[in-house]
């Protein structure tokens, strides 16, 4: 039987206290409907997974503009605060940790869904592909290029993403900086056309990322705070396809954030040993949580492997996590796991979302 006790010992990040290496991946499943408002199911949901060592909850718009699909929770309202609450306390009374994924979608949006008759980016450049609407799949217009003062109201809108957060009961924020959408967008040339301060070099494409990062972590505690990267993912467009200056931005990122004391990073990466995350992880200071990106679906193997060697603190996952509310136990004692049904992961209802059993259920 494999010996996985490094992946169950204890791991503090910053003011977070988790009971175990494995942490949930924040997983995108629309079961909120066009309101953002979380209600019981969702309360269900995280909370069957509460064994885990930390719940990172789905990416949750921080603002109407910044939602990137119906079906999507916000922070924004006092009904979203005190729908998340009502997860937080589920939650809590299993003695699980969450923290909530705040998830501005720039140019990965439609103006049907912000709502607000644009969409936003680093840079106009359009999206190359379709987004859905009510009436189907669409191609969107291309953003609007954020001015200097609307930087400044994105980031005044994080804030206040985090501080209800907090209100909500989370143990803390993830700010996504990942995958595509408006941090990231900031973060690579190919989306940053700027000529500003925010644009134009490593560091200042790495300078609205840093602004975020320290502005959350004055309002709620840099403690709380963790951010989401996927240096070189290129996904949607967001293409970091020169190594140089790819290293040269996210090192700009991590020495100033080191000054911050966050809780953890949560880096998407193929390739644990690289250069590209150890620089990182060694230069901003902060835990590392790694999750091996979407192409790979993370077994307890590659979890123990990025564990007991040392490339990272902590291990997400994905979905392993969604089909197995009780997966810290399945690994822990070598049993037998569900398998995710992935017609079902956007699907609405219960269905292939709270019913997958826990293993004492089969």
């Amino acid at each position: 039987m494999l010996d996985t006790a490094p992946l169950f010992t204890p791991l503090t990040l910053g003011a977070l206290k988790l009971k175990n290496r494995l942490v949930m991946a924040p997983l995108t499943r629309l079961r909120t409907g066009d309101e953002g408002v979380p209600g019981p199911l969702l309360a269900d949901y995280y909370s069957q997974r509460a064994s885990l060592g930390m719940i990172v909850a789905e990416g949750t718009w921080p603002t109407l503009e910044g939602r990137t699909w119906y079906g999507q929770p916000g922070i924004a309202n006092r009904e979203q605060i005190e729908g998340w609450k009502k997860v937080t306390e589920a939650v809590h009374e299993r003695g699980g940790v969450i923290v909530l994924q705040l998830m501005h979608g720039g140019r990965v949006s439609h103006p049907e869904i912000t709502g607000t008759g644009r969409t936003v980016s680093a840079s106009d450049v359009p999206l190359d592909g379709p987004v859905r609407v009510k009436s189907g799949k669409v191609v969107p217009p291309a953003p609007q290029g954020l001015s200097a003062a609307e930087v400044k109201s994105v980031i005044d809108d994080f804030v206040q993403a985090a501080k209800n957060a907090i209100a909500a009961g989370m143990d803390g924020v993830q700010l996504h900086g990942a995958n595509g959408y408006l941090i990231h967008q900031f973060f690579a040339p190919t989306t940053n056309k700027r000529s500003d301060a925010y644009g134009g070099s490593p560091k200042k494409r790495a300078r609205f990322a840093i602004e975020v990062t320290q502005a959350v972590s004055e309002a709620i505690g840099a403690d709380r705070v963790g951010v989401r990267l996927s240096p070189e993912h290129d996904v949607q467009g967001v293409i970091e396809a020169d190594r140089e200056a790819t290293m040269a931005t996210y090192a700009e990122y991590a020495l100033a954030v080191e000054k911050e004391g966050l809780a953890f990073l949560d880096v998407i990466y193929r390739d644990p040993s690289s250069d590209l995350v150890q620089k990182i992880r060694n230069e901003s200071g902060c835990g590392l949580v790694l999750n091996n990106g979407f192409d790979t679906v993370t077994t307890v193997e590659e979890a123990l492997k990025i564990v007991a060697a040392g490339y990272a603190d902590a291990v997400g996952v994905g979905r392993a996590a969604l089909a197995n509310p009780d997966l810290a136990k399945r690994w822990r004692e070598g049993l037998e796991l569900n398998e995710p049904v992935q017609s079902t992961f956007y699907a609405k209802g219960a269905e292939g979302y709270t019913d997958y059993p826990f293993y004492e259920q089969k």
